[in-house]
């Protein structure tokens, strides 16, 4: 899938540059309508993205809480096609995603996405979890497509934070990892 390029802006005046600055900044601090109490732990902020990109018909995720939830360098590596993977940043990572929803017109229909089991390991103030999940399209006529996703987190300031995501999606060749049983 190849997504369009960011749209280049001109040049920005000068009153214009307290806005943007003031807009960068807020889009770092955590989403008030996130519940502090859902990212105290690694498990309730994994459950947390999960939550925020499933969304009903009619509606799409609120990217400002996805974006929250990120440090500013985190990297985001999904599987593209069989032969390989995309690094993307975290707001490369959402015009990705809008330009999915955009080009299978999941807007219509909604989106799901589901952890079927969860794995995590904590030490300190690093975390690591393997999440199976499943994604689906309702009434697209398919069934829901499972996936593995890897997640190392940090802690900082009282919460955990998304370092980094890597996802994989099993297929004949490639089991599923032990750690979810058999």
């Amino acid at each position: 899938m190849k997504v369009p390029s960011p749209t280049r802006f001109g040049p920005i005046r000068t009153t214009a540059i307290p806005v943007i600055l003031s807009l960068t900044a807020a889009a770092m601090l955590p989403n008030p309508a996130l519940a502090q109490a859902d990212l105290e732990t690694p498990e309730g902020l994994i459950e947390e993205i999960y939550r925020l990109v499933t969304f009903p018909a009619g509606t799409t995720p609120d990217w400002d809480a996805v974006r929250s939830l990120f440090i500013p360098e985190a990297l985001v590596v999904l599987r593209t096609s069989r032969e390989g993977s995309t690094v993307f940043s975290v707001d490369g990572f959402v015009q990705d995603f809008v330009a999915f929803i955009e080009q299978a017109d999941v807007e219509q229909t909604g989106f799901t996405e589901r952890i079927l089991d969860m794995q995590t390991f904590e030490w300190g103030d690093i975390a690591h979890a393997l999440v199976l999940f499943d994604s689906d399209i309702p009434g697209d006529g398919r069934e829901p497509r499972a996936g593995v996703d890897s997640f190392q987190l940090i802690k900082r300031d009282g919460r955990w934070w998304i370092a980094s995501i890597s996802n994989e999606r099993p297929s004949a060749d490639l089991q599923l990892p032990e750690v979810f049983g058999p």
